[in-house]
């Protein structure tokens, strides 16, 4: 069975929309699940950490094994588990039990995930893959923008459980759909890595100073995004005292900066390297998470200022994710699962972490979203700068 790019951009796409969904759609509905469960706003949003713990922990193990026994039984065993753990989530009564079932639907999450841009590398190299990752990267993008408004949507039909039901379905479709539409398409020449080896290859990945330049630019703006990801119920629905109907809207405003920057980032592969094009959004970045803290800073807390700044920050994601994922793997072409899920490991790991850091402490304020996205997006420029010093961009 053979794919062109389209046809092959659209099923990995629709498989990566997966974790968009798992993770946004239940964000309109924290405070109705809080009180479900028993717990202050904040406390339940770290049910968004454990889901992205899981999920980079669920890469890291899948990753080599899909590199060993091919991309399609990791992907669907990854469909099958993440669907029961949905089902499961709509049972629980308390937050332990919350976070446990989160953390084992990022487990099925991150076995799919973790395919989709090794998928992409199976097929296609150099610009034409920053291209179709871009594309990918786009239609994927829709997820976050329909995904609260979906949630929304079955909030009013029912109750947040009914959000949950719809990601076990939403699963079940991906389980049809890349059982019967994708084929496999790891090479039966590529040798198969031990379980020592493997170690070998991610030791290999870890001590290549470029690789990790760009390992760390993806990963530091992913924390950005999720420090706003996390504090986006409470900023919105409490801090600015919104109504839930409304969070759809603000939430997905940032979609339309996140496809326009992946345009640009398509036109702009016609004359610059994607190494390029990845120092732009990462300069860009650090200039709207300096405007978020001059706006805290100064006491001109608005949603006018606030909302727009947050749109730049998070639209650089089409300017450095799929340079950052394509630049890193052209330098391990035959291990490009095993290189996708440490790159993926380190990036929700930074991402959970930011996400513990903006919800564990419960401050009442902007500061710790604004002063994560700050600090994140430094260490994101710094680390680009220092690690790939003497590479040719």
């Amino acid at each position: 069975m053979t794919l062109n790019s389209r046809h092959l951009a659209l099923l990995v796409a629709a498989n990566t929309a997966l974790a968009p969904f798992a993770i946004d759609a239940y964000l309109p509905a924290m405070a109705a699940l809080a009180e479900s469960v028993g717990a202050s706003i904040h406390h339940t949003e770290l049910s968004l950490s454990a889901f992205l713990a899981g999920f980079a922990l669920g890469q890291l193990l899948f990753g080599p094994l899909s590199d060993r026994v091919g991309r399609k039984p990791v992907l669907l065993g990854g469909l099958v588990a993440f669907l029961l753990a949905s089902l499961a989530i709509t049972t629980v009564d308390s937050l332990t039990e919350l976070l446990i079932w989160r953390f084992l639907q990022a487990l099925g999450g991150g076995a799919t995930v973790v395919n989709s841009a090794a998928i992409v590398r199976d097929c296609f190299s150099g610009r034409e893959a920053a291209k179709v990752m871009s594309t990918m990267v786009m239609i994927m993008l829709l997820a976050p923008l329909v995904a609260p408004v979906v949630g929304s949507g079955l909030l009013y039909l029912a109750d947040w459980w009914l959000i949950f039901v719809f990601l076990a379905a939403y699963a079940a479709f991906l389980l049809w759909l890349m059982g019967t539409k994708l084929p496999e398409t790891r090479s039966r020449d590529w040798p198969s890595a031990s379980p020592r080896q493997v170690l070998v290859n991610y030791l290999g990945i870890l001590t290549h100073r470029e690789s990790m330049a760009y390992i760390c630019a993806a990963a530091m703006t992913f924390a950005g995004l999720f420090a706003f990801i996390t504090a986006s119920p409470f900023v919105y629905l409490e801090h600015f005292a919104l109504s839930p109907a409304y969070y759809p809207l603000l939430f997905g405003a940032n979609v339309i900066t996140m496809a326009a920057s992946n345009r640009l980032n398509i036109r702009l592969l016609r004359h610059r390297t994607p190494q390029q094009n990845l120092r732009l959004g990462l300069a860009i970045q650090l200039a709207a998470a300096v405007g978020l803290v001059l706006m805290v800073a100064s006491g001109l807390e608005s949603l006018w200022i606030m909302v727009p700044l947050i749109m730049v920050f998070t639209g650089t994601i089409g300017l450095v994710a799929p340079n950052a994922i394509t630049s890193l793997l052209e330098n391990f072409q035959h291990m490009s699962a095993t290189a996708t899920a440490l790159q993926g490991s380190i990036q929700f790991s930074c991402g959970a972490l930011a996400g513990v850091l903006v919800g564990a402490f419960e401050v009442d304020s902007l500061w710790p979203m604004v002063a994560t996205m700050l600090c994140a997006s430094l260490i994101g420029n710094l680390g680009m700068r220092w690690l790939s010093r003497g590479v040719a961009s």
